[in-house]
């Protein structure tokens, strides 16, 4: 079960909007009907005092309430899945596959599912297939000839890369072998269900992941680069963070674009080695980072992480077992771990 990590007051505002962007995040219970709908359920709205909000479907049966046959709460988890099979089915995919290829695959009527698809990642399923050919070409680039390079992605001529190099890429092919000039970082906000997040990448990695930020705040954070918003490799590389949120454990290799002292970097290291379902205590930490004396630093080192989720700070905890801090609000990192089967 999901927890609710909105307050009763947002999520109230949402439902009284029939806000599409919150599907997915909440279940809407109605005490006086017995039933629980989605947030942008059709309905007639009952009296607040008449409603209560769970994190999920699941959580709502568990508290005696049936779904709504109108707006059928029960297909969005149905959605999710579709969504995720659909992604995990592209990313295996050695030829492109169209919508209505995809969509037959996954049971759903093509129309209907580029709307659920969209919704879920905040790209087209064509464009999430364009951004990863873009990340392939991206990949070989840095190991073979561009030619080579451009064949290996899936395009089907050199002129089809070319066409839109400079939107995936930020520069021409050769400048990328090159390395590029300056950083320029790329930014979206995906929608998960632990609240929005904030998905940043240099053309090396990932180098800012964090709930409840924009594109100001990452202004803010990299006040000297050039701060771009989206792009299809990003749509990408995005969706997987957002896989690692939503199932952890699948996307372990996610690039990384992150500097900080030796020490630092030793803890980051560390704490990328601990598998999902698995915690360590900070003392442990900061002995498997070389300084079995340093546990501060290492719980402070563990606060500096620019990139949660795929550095998972969220599997440490103070030695005596308790949960300790999360930037992020410490339900955040217990939704987190119970995702992972960790029992607290």
């Amino acid at each position: 079960m999901n927890q609710m990590t909105l307050s009763d007051d947002a999520a109230w505002a949402a439902f009284e909007a029939r806000d599409r962007a919150f599907e997915g995040r909440f279940i809407v219970a109605v005490i006086t009907t017995g039933i629980y709908c989605k947030p942008t359920c059709p309905a007639r709205r009952p009296l607040r005092e008449n409603v209560r909000f769970y994190g999920d479907a699941e959580a709502a049966r568990e508290a005696g309430f049936r779904a709504c046959l109108r707006c059928k709460p029960d297909e969005v988890g149905r959605d999710r899945i579709a969504v995720a099979e659909a992604v995990a089915l592209l990313e295996a995919a050695e030829d492109p596959l169209g919508l209505d290829e995809l969509a037959e695959r996954v049971g759903y009527a093509p129309h209907h599912f580029h709307r659920l698809f969209k919704r879920a990642t905040g790209v087209t399923p064509a464009a999430y297939a364009r951004g990863l050919r873009a990340k392939r070409a991206a990949e070989a680039l840095n190991e073979g000839s561009v030619t080579e390079a451009i064949y290996e992605a899936g395009y089907s001529a050199p002129s089809r890369f070319y066409e839109t190099a400079n939107a995936r890429l930020g520069m021409t092919p050769s400048a990328w072998k090159r390395g590029g000039a300056g950083v320029t970082i790329r930014w979206t906000v995906a929608e998960t269900s632990l609240g929005p997040l904030l998905i940043a990448a240099t053309d090396k990695g990932l180098c800012r992941i964090a709930f409840e930020e924009d594109q100001f705040a990452l202004a803010r954070r990299f006040p000297a680069a050039e701060i771009v918003m989206g792009g299809a490799a990003l749509a990408a590389l995005a969706a997987r963070v957002v896989g690692e949120v939503e199932n952890p454990g699948r996307h372990t290799d996610l690039p990384v674009d992150v500097q900080g002292t030796a020490f630092q970097e030793a803890v980051w290291n560390a704490l990328r080695a601990i598998p999902a379902g698995e915690t360590r205590s900070y003392a442990q930490i900061a002995a498997e980072a070389g300084s079995p004396g340093a546990v501060r630093a290492a719980g402070t080192a563990c606060g500096a992480n620019h990139v949660p989720i795929v550095i998972p700070c969220h599997r440490v905890q103070r030695s005596d077992g308790s949960i300790g801090g999360y930037a992020y609000g410490v339900d955040r990192k217990l939704a987190l771990r119970k995702r992972e089967g960790v029992s607290e």
